[in-house]
């Protein structure tokens, strides 16, 4: 073990670096895609009630390395059949795209289930005052719901920094792959797949350390 850290820390530290930039990207745009899913689900409207659950359905339903093998080679074949031959798209992109509509379709269900927990009358309150839905939503409602869903954001987070080794599968230099890279050159399967989980275990537990404690702060808050 001490030999593969000897060798390969560097490229250990800069392949765990990778995959949280991708983890990073990917939550940020799928915090977006979540938001706007759960605002159609809470919506007034059948049209967009229809539209945010069949998102959340589909994307749920199928496989996170099924829509990566979609994404990174599907997309590129439907472009060249319409007659654009150069298009292609990048490791790092396709597994953005990939994991932020994954995350997306469960980040809408957290922010859903927040804004559900907000008293209706916070509602009817701020139209009373001549607001808008749009900004009683943005002002009224979402704030009180955010502190709600830090502690499933962060966990949603844990997730899919879990899932960002499937996504090896398309090349993309994350820790997972590099642990291939690394166990094929040295034939040393055991210390390496030890201190690969050993570096995704101290981060996960950090993150989840971070999330009891932020829970605890908003108790505290709530509680005054």
């Amino acid at each position: 073990m001490i030999s593969i850290l000897q060798v390969y820390s560097l490229m250990l530290l800069r392949s765990l670096g990778y995959t949280l930039v991708l983890c990073l990207w990917a939550l940020l745009f799928a915090m977006v895609i979540g938001l706007i899913f759960a605002l159609c689900n809470v919506s007034n409207s059948k049209i967009l009630n229809v539209i945010g659950s069949v998102y959340v359905d589909a994307v749920r339903g199928v496989p996170l390395i099924v829509l990566a093998y979609f994404i990174y080679f599907g997309v590129p074949q439907a472009f060249r059949l319409t007659g654009v031959n150069n298009f292609r798209l990048p490791a790092l992109q396709a597994g953005t795209i990939a994991l932020a509509m994954n995350c997306g379709a469960y980040m809408a269900e957290i922010f859903r289930a927040g804004i559900e927990s907000i008293d209706v009358g916070q509602m009817e309150a701020g139209r009373s005052l001549g607001l808008s839905y749009a900004t009683t939503m943005r002002r009224v409602i979402l704030p009180q719901a955010f502190r709600v869903m830090i502690p499933s954001i962060i966990n949603q987070f844990i997730i899919t920094l879990k899932d960002t080794s499937i996504l090896s599968v398309i090349g993309y230099p994350e820790l997972t792959n590099m642990g291939k890279t690394i166990s094929g050159n040295t034939f040393k399967s055991l210390q390496t797949w030890a201190i690969v989980g050993i570096m995704y275990m101290i981060v996960i537990v950090s993150l989840s350390k971070i999330a009891k404690i932020i829970e605890r702060r908003l108790k505290r808050n709530v509680e005054r």
